[in-house]
């Protein structure tokens, strides 16, 4: 049979990062085996499931360009499926009805507690007749003896014993069917071979094994990832930083950089670290994950993501740009060309949204200088050079105003004052920036324009008119 996986989220929410290296996995696995990869949408919780938490998800996965063979399919469309085969499991005895009240479970339960015994349906109602038209709820008729095996493909054999496991519930009171019972059906209904999820699932997998063969259908291979830890040790949570994969693209991930940092936890393939995604399905082995839960590393991420803002196509960079540089109330046809601005700034960012930060000089005028960098460049003893160069830069023709005129300039006014390149440029960097790091002071100044540089060195000789004359009051 062709390998089938599937992903199944949950719509009560966005999609985290640790659903999408689930679904990365699975993804890879599918591709990897010539399979299919399905999207399930988990939503028999109606109470919490929601259109926009859908709308997240579907977002999510096509930003990270996971593309699925089927799907995605609802489980709110299935529930006559779920009625239909409880009705099968009640009719065969492998299920039963059970009308205990709450306040008897919770008595069976205080006193398996104060017995220090693992809390479980101890079976009251198995064998008893119970109408079937009084409020009730259906109950699996887990084994009573024996073990149940999970050859799970991350953690090896692990053995249940079945006088541990529940009579769990498959069928509410209301007549809604349970998750455990849903992702049985639906797993054998869509001829999944592989389910590739969560740790938190692996004793759910005993059960549902418990339920596929009792109804007489074959379980899949099973892999359950551990958990993602953040910096302290617990589990990944919005305290250690976004965990909404839409919230790394709003923060100016690029989506190759998410999915190579991603396949990393928890999985290596020698020393390397950069994968575009073919080569991901190549070398992707799922019984190579590690069994231990991997911790999120914010700057590894950010390194991976500056490498590939450096060395993707620059047009494609400015593309995704655009909207950050939006963010900051700049419309990038105000100033020099998107595609010259990457070029020159790419390696001098991890993020889009950092890249736009430093690039909006190019734009517009800044409204205050770095303080260290205006205390070592914007003194007096910079005055000269600045009117030097103001002087000649102004003389300029508009088609001599590239880098290599620029450079000119600005090595003669230096040799004619007797200074190092850096005693001229550096001050014509911090009036033209703000700051003291850009590009090359020629480039930077193509990029920001002739009138710009201009109206700037007057800011910058005004401003240290203004500072000189407040020191000697």
């Amino acid at each position: 049979m062709s390998v089938r996986t599937r992903f199944a989220p949950s719509p009560t929410g966005y999609l985290h990062v640790g659903g999408a290296r689930t679904a990365l996995f699975s993804y890879l696995f599918a591709r990897k085996h010539g399979g299919q990869f399905i999207l399930r949408i988990e939503d028999t919780d109606l109470e919490r499931s929601t259109a926009e938490s859908v709308n997240a998800i579907l977002e999510g996965m096509a930003w990270l360009g996971l593309e699925y063979d089927e799907g995605p399919f609802f489980q709110t469309h299935h529930f006559d499926r779920y009625q239909a085969v409880i009705d099968e499991l009640l009719d065969k005895g492998l299920a039963y009805r059970c009308n205990c009240s709450k306040e008897r479970l919770d008595r069976l339960r205080d006193r398996q507690m104060a017995a220090k015994v693992k809390p479980r349906y101890d079976g009251h109602c198995r064998g008893q007749k119970i109408d079937a038209d009084e409020p009730h709820v259906v109950r699996f008729s887990n084994p009573i003896d024996g073990y149940v095996v999970v050859d799970d493909m991350i953690r090896g054999r692990v053995a249940f014993n079945n006088n541990e496991l529940d009579d769990l519930i498959i069928r509410r009171t209301d007549g809604s069917p349970t998750y455990n019972l849903t992702v049985v059906v639906d797993d054998a209904d869509m001829c999944i071979t592989d389910v590739i999820r969560g740790d938190d699932h692996l004793g759910n997998a005993a059960r549902q094994i418990n339920i596929l063969k009792a109804w007489g259908k074959e379980p899949p291979r099973y892999a359950h990832v551990p958990m993602i830890l953040g910096n302290d040790g617990t589990r990944l949570s919005k305290r250690h930083g976004a965990v909404s994969v839409i919230a790394y693209r709003d923060q100016g991930y690029l989506p190759e950089a998410l999915l190579n940092y991603l396949v990393r936890l928890g999985w290596s393939h020698g020393d390397a670290e950069i994968f575009s995604l073919d080569e991901m399905i190549q070398l992707f082995d799922i019984n190579t994950v590690n069994k231990s839960p991997a911790a999120f590393n914010y700057d590894k991420l950010d390194w991976l993501n500056q490498h590939y803002i450096q060395h993707a196509d620059p047009l494609r960079i400015a593309r995704l740009l655009s909207p950050h540089l939006g963010q900051l109330e700049i419309d990038p046809t105000t100033g020099p060309d998107l595609v010259d601005v990457v070029t020159a700034q790419a390696a001098r960012a991890k993020t889009l949204k950092e890249l736009a930060s430093i690039s909006a000089f190019c734009y517009r005028d800044f409204d205050y200088y770095d303080a260290d960098a205006a205390k070592q460049h914007l003194r007096p003893v910079a005055r000269e050079p600045l009117i030097r160069l103001r002087t000649a830069f102004e003389l300029m023709a508009l088609d001599d105003w590239q880098p290599e005129s620029l450079h000119h300039v600005i090595t003669r006014i230096a040799d004619e004052l007797g200074l190092k390149m850096g005693k001229v440029a550096q001050p014509l960097r911090v009036a033209i920036v703000g700051r003291a790091a850009s590009p090359g002071i020629d480039i930077t100044l193509q990029l920001v324009g002739k009138d710009a540089t201009l109206r700037r060195i007057d800011n910058a000789l005004n401003w240290i008119a203004t500072q000189h004359d407040n020191v000697n009051e």
